[in-house]
């Protein structure tokens, strides 16, 4: 019996030394069941972008009547044209250009800048001189009554703004008011028989259409370029406070700000408002204010001289997953209140910061910017039901709407070049 257990254990001996010896010269050619291969993604870094958004003085106007704007048909899809020059002979002639200049001081002595030789001129301007700083936009005639459509950047901090019609007339505009959180502005001109342009129903456009913008690029004059819509409902881009902008790849440059984007048929897409750019022109990804975001703060500027938005007095911050777990929540939906300002709705209604809104009015908060939208189009003085976690312990409040208050933030000296961006 000793024979045949010695006869059989050799082998198995040895070989297990063989398999010992194999894995630890050749560690790698031995498939691990138990580590699963992995396939990665890059994302490259986000292109580099410099947006500036400044506010201006608010003007306090008498009440006016609803400006009268036009309809345009809806759009048709069924089969597109050949040539779009029927489109842009419809729309161009309510596109216009907008010079607007400011006066500022400037030292020419390069001295009197520095604090210990400012004491010797003596308090003496002879140095101090003025110099003109200018900048070129677009605008669009959208009302028979004088009222023009442009961004707010376009006319920000003017002392003076003129437009030119594209059949050469010219006139000093008078500013009617001004949304930097909209980034839109209207302005009235004095003229009569005036081209206007026809108001889509922006909601109505699909990615895919095709798309005209019409501008004044760096001057060299009323410019068409022609391209598609490539995303509707863009937002989180950190131009605006409140976005829902329309893509296109019709090419926008510098000048085009307040331009129109228009369909086939030469109705009004939206307001050109901004580019992504590395270079300062265009590379394809621009956007428009779309018509009916336009349209509702048009009515607002001219009737009541500012736009009215709801208000809660919050500070949001987005709810990520590490967040949500350490407030005991199994999914990140909702916001956290990072602050409430003394004496609003929020603070009112005793909400504290670290508490998490999870619904407003009812509805879920998916997303912190679209639930600030939201609050911004309730009418002030509406009773708006919230739920929010505080300490683990869901609680019901109540709380009432207030105006938001006029943004204020220093106007800021631009030059030609970045005018526009």
């Amino acid at each position: 019996m000793h024979r045949y257990v010695t006869l059989y254990l050799g082998p198995i001996i040895i070989g297990i030394l063989l398999a010992v010896l194999l894995l630890a010269l050749f560690p790698e050619q031995i498939p691990n069941p138990f580590t699963a291969q992995e396939s990665t993604t890059t994302t490259p870094p986000p292109e580099d972008r410099a947006f500036v958004s400044t506010v201006g003085s608010e003007r306090r106007v008498p009440k006016r009547p609803l400006p009268e704007v036009t309809r345009a048909e809806p759009l048709s899809r069924e089969k597109g044209p050949v040539s779009y020059s029927h489109a842009v002979s419809t729309a161009a002639p309510a596109v216009v250009n907008i010079y607007s200049s400011r006066v500022v001081n400037r030292d020419d002595h390069p001295l009197r800048s520095d604090p210990f030789f400012e004491q010797f001129f003596n308090g003496d301007d002879a140095t101090s001189q003025q110099r003109m700083l200018s900048s070129l936009g677009s605008g669009v005639i959208v009302s028979p009554d004088g009222y023009v459509l442009t961004n707010h950047h376009v006319t920000n901090g003017a002392d003076k703004i003129q437009v030119a019609l594209r059949d050469g007339r010219e006139s000093i505009a008078e500013v009617i008011g001004t949304d930097p959180e909209s980034d839109l502005a209207v302005l009235r001109i004095p003229l009569d028989n005036l081209p206007v342009i026809k108001l889509s129903n922006s909601e109505n456009t699909a990615i895919g259409d095709v798309a005209l913008a019409i501008g004044n690029p760096f001057g060299v004059g009323q410019t068409v370029t022609m391209g598609i819509i490539s995303a509707t409902g863009r937002s989180h881009l950190g131009i605006n406070a409140y976005e829902d902008f329309i893509q296109t790849d019709a090419a926008i440059n510098p000048g085009n700000s307040g331009g129109a984007l228009i369909n086939p048929n030469g109705a009004l897409v939206g307001i050109n408002t901004a580019i992504f750019s590395r270079s300062g022109g265009s590379q394809g990804i621009g956007f428009a204010i779309p018509a009916n975001l336009a349209h509702s703060v048009l009515n607002e500027l001219v009737t009541q001289g500012r736009v009215i938005r709801g208000w809660l007095g919050i500070e949001a911050q987005t709810l990520s997953r590490e967040l949500a777990a350490s407030f005991g929540l199994r999914n990140p939906q909702g916001m956290i209140i990072a602050g409430a300002i003394k004496g609003g709705p929020a603070d009112q209604a005793g909400l504290q910061p670290g508490d998490v809104l999870l619904a407003v009015d009812g509805q879920p908060v998916l997303d912190a910017r679209a639930t600030m939208s939201n609050i911004a189009a309730i009418k002030p003085g509406t009773r708006l039901p919230v739920t929010i976690v505080r300490n683990g312990e869901r609680q019901d409040l109540t709380l009432e709407v207030a105006e938001r208050p006029i943004p204020s933030v220093p106007v800021e000296e631009r030059s030609e070049q970045n005018a526009d961006e």
